[in-house]
């Protein structure tokens, strides 16, 4: 498990400032020879020296959500191989991380999947953020906007009712199973 102490930075849209603190830019101080991050498949070596550069990133984060969102499959980006970042590019648009999901409510305009969009709706909903500042922060218009809410009001109901629906059967399920034992009884 990794545990991070210092506060995530998202890369904002379009944002590429994270590269100037990038361990893998060649300055005069840090002459680091860029071929090294784009070894063969079988090189273990300069796979090996490049994820351990990458581990000393400051921005590897940063570095592995561009190369997933602009689809970068070549490389060693973000401490990862491009085979071991295939999976990851497969479900990018399920992708949920709750600190992307509160950069985007706190104003951050960063890049977020399917699944965070949902989730910042959710959130949103719950959290009684107005219509027009929810279709800011997702840049859709504030018709959109309440559609979603509507759309995500509708799914909580119907979650309800099937939940009431359940605790239901099952409490009906208990007082049979209750009244079968109790039509045996028990030696008084």
């Amino acid at each position: 498990m990794t545990t991070t102490t210092r506060p995530v930075r998202h890369r904002a849209l379009g944002d590429q400032t994270w590269q100037d603190q990038a361990v893998c830019t060649p300055t005069e101080y840090n002459p680091v020879d860029p071929e090294v991050f784009f070894p063969g498949p079988e090189d273990t070596a300069a796979i090996t020296t490049a994820k351990a550069l990458c581990a000393q990133c400051p921005v590897a984060r940063a570095c592995l959500d561009a190369a997933l969102e602009t689809g970068d499959t070549h490389g060693v980006r973000g401490g990862l191989t491009e085979e071991e970042r295939e999976p990851l590019h497969t479900r990018l648009n399920e992708r949920l991380d709750y600190s992307r999901v509160n950069a985007v409510l706190a104003g951050r305009d960063i890049h977020i999947t399917r699944a965070e969009r949902r989730a910042v709706v959710l959130a949103g909903y719950r959290q009684d953020v107005p219509v027009e500042r929810l279709a800011w922060l997702l840049k859709i218009s504030p018709e959109h906007a309440l559609k979603l809410y509507r759309e995500t009001r509708r799914a909580i109901r119907h979650r309800q009712i099937a939940e009431q629906g359940t605790r239901t059967a099952s409490a009906d399920q208990g007082a049979a199973d209750q009244l079968h034992r109790d039509d045996f009884g028990t030696a008084a």
